[in-house]
């Protein structure tokens, strides 16, 4: 019997325990989430809380109705208006966060590659980054009044300060050898930082646009509960008042979901960019 022939059984047990790795990393994945729902559900039904806190049940039930229903039935203001909240807070998240790149890379480039842009700017820099965003909310109402413009003004500081300092610190660290190697080579300066310094602080880059992209959903929840009248962070707010408590947690589990697929998107497009860092790794 030939090698190849004794060798052909090895395929369907990697898929094998391939299929067994995945379950049981969605299995770990799962195991915290389903304990807490197990312990929402007993709380919401212990007699102190019963009517406070909705139950799981409640609040899928709640959640389910707010995305399939039609509009306009019943006395419900919310039913069937998910999808165009989503639509809204996404597109305001996705405009400021835009806006923030543009404007946190180069300026991140800028202050971790030239000393005297760093002088210039990266004091000032450090000293507006601790204000909160809700600090700036009536900075922004009187600026921009009660309109989308003042929600894309209040995301683009949250995602701007995350992105700029990490962007920074990538332009640092760049191995000093990879530059004097470009300019023995004979690259100019603005060949060097498009070349060596930018690809070298993308992994830093990256990890700014992660994080600033939560605070990113972050502040368009804080800007829609004041500053303008729809998205999630509206409808929190609402429903807060009229106390529907199964809408509010709808509301909190539809942010958290939004932001984790946002998240999955800048993660696999990192993994397509820095191809190289995967085989690296591996």
């Amino acid at each position: 019997m030939s090698t190849s022939a004794l060798r052909q059984p090895a395929a369907p047990r990697t898929a094998t325990r391939d299929w067994g790795r995945a379950l049981g990393r969605l299995a770990m994945g799962l195991c915290v989430p389903v304990l807490i729902l197990i312990g929402w559900q007993l709380v919401g039904q212990s007699p102190g809380m019963a009517g406070v806190v909705p139950t799981p049940a409640q609040v899928g039930r709640a959640w389910y109705d707010w995305i399939f229903a039609s509009p306009g039935m019943g006395l419900n203001p919310y039913l069937g208006t998910w999808l165009s909240n989503v639509q809204y807070s996404t597109l305001r998240v996705a405009q400021g966060f835009a806006l923030a790149m543009v404007c946190a890379i180069p300026l991140g480039l800028a202050i971790g590659w030239s000393r005297i842009t760093s002088l210039m700017l990266d004091p000032l820099v450090q000293g507006m980054r601790p204000i909160p965003i809700t600090a700036w909310l009536p900075f922004s109402i009187a600026l921009f009044g009660i309109r989308d413009m003042g929600s894309i003004f209040l995301i683009f500081l949250g995602g701007f300060y995350a992105i700029v300092v990490n962007t920074t610190q990538g332009a640092r660290d760049v191995d000093r050898n990879l530059v004097r190697a470009a300019r023995m080579m004979g690259a100019s300066s603005s060949q060097v930082l498009r070349r060596v310094v930018l690809p070298a602080a993308m992994p830093s880059i990256f990890t700014g646009l992660r994080i600033g992209l939560g605070i990113s959903w972050t502040a368009v929840i804080v800007s829609e509960m004041v500053a303008v009248k729809s998205g999630l962070g509206y409808v929190l707010w609402d429903a807060y008042y009229v106390g529907r408590m199964d809408i509010v947690l709808a509301d909190m589990v539809s942010i958290g979901l939004m932001g984790f697929i946002s998240d999955r998107l800048i993660v696999w497009i990192e993994r397509r960019v820095l191809v190289w860092r995967m085989l690296q790794n591996h």
